[in-house]
C-alpha cells in the first residue's frame, strides 16, 4: 500500500494550483490546514469509517465540522472546495487530508521565498538574539524566514535550529559528542 504522502502529494499539488491561480492562497492554506488538525484526530477518522455512512452523509458531516472549524473553504459555501472533499471521499483519500496540508504548505511556502524555522533551545532566547539569528538565516537560505521559538528541557545548552530539510545542531550536547569522537579516533 502506498505511504500516505505519496497518495497525499498530487492532491496538494492540484489544489495548490488551483488556489494559487485563483490568489487565494492564504485562505486555501487555513482551511486545509484546519481541516488536517481536525482530521489528525483518530475519533474522527473512525467515524468517518463506519461502513452506514455514505458519502453524502460523509460530506455533510465534513461540511458542518469545517464551517464550526472556520475553515472557510471546505465549509460547504465554495463549490471548489465541497468538490475537492467529494474527490477525496469518492477515492478514499479524506484520511491524507493532513499530509495534503502539509504538502500544500511547502508548495506555498516555495512560491512565497519563506522557510518556517523552528529553535529549540534550552533557555530562551531574547528579542535580540531571535532578529540576529532571523538575519543570518535569511542570508544563509536565501528565504524570508518565518521563526518559532521552544524551549527544549532535554537539552543543557545551546540551540537546535531546524529550517525545512536543513538541521543546524549548534547544542551542547552535540559539541559534547563531536569532542567525544575527536579523542576516541
Amino acid at each position: 500500500m502506498a505511504d500516505n504522502n505519496t497518495i497525499a502529494r498530487p492532491y496538494a499539488q492540484a489544489v495548490f494550483e488551483l488556489a494559487h491561480e485563483s490568489g487565494e492562497l492564504a485562505a486555501w492554506s487555513d482551511g486545509l490546514t484546519r481541516a488536517g488538525d481536525l482530521l489528525a484526530d483518530g475519533q474522527v477518522a473512525k467515524f468517518l469509517s463506519d461502513p452506514a455512512l455514505n458519502n453524502d452523509k460523509r460530506l455533510e458531516f465534513l461540511t458542518g465540522l469545517f464551517a464550526k472549524a472556520k475553515a472557510k473553504v471546505l465549509a460547504g459555501g465554495d463549490h471548489r472546495g465541497t468538490n475537492f472533499l467529494k474527490l477525496l471521499l469518492e477515492y478514499g483519500r479524506v484520511s491524507v487530508l493532513p499530509e495534503i496540508a502539509r504538502h500544500f504548505e511547502t508548495l506555498k511556502a516555495n512560491v512565497e521565498n519563506t522557510v518556517d524555522v523552528t529553535i529549540s533551545s534550552a533557555t530562551p532566547l531574547s528579542a535580540a538574539q531571535q532578529k540576529e539569528i532571523s538575519q543570518a538565516l535569511e542570508k544563509r537560505l536565501g528565504r524570508d524566514i518565518n521563526l518559532e521559538t521552544e524551549i527544549d528541557e532535554n537539552l543543557i545548552g545551546g540551540a537546535v535550529i531546524k529550517a525545512g530539510d536543513v538541521v543546524i545542531d549548534g547544542s551542547l550536547r552535540a559539541r559534547l559528542d563531536s569532542l567525544s569522537n575527536a579523542l576516541i579516533n
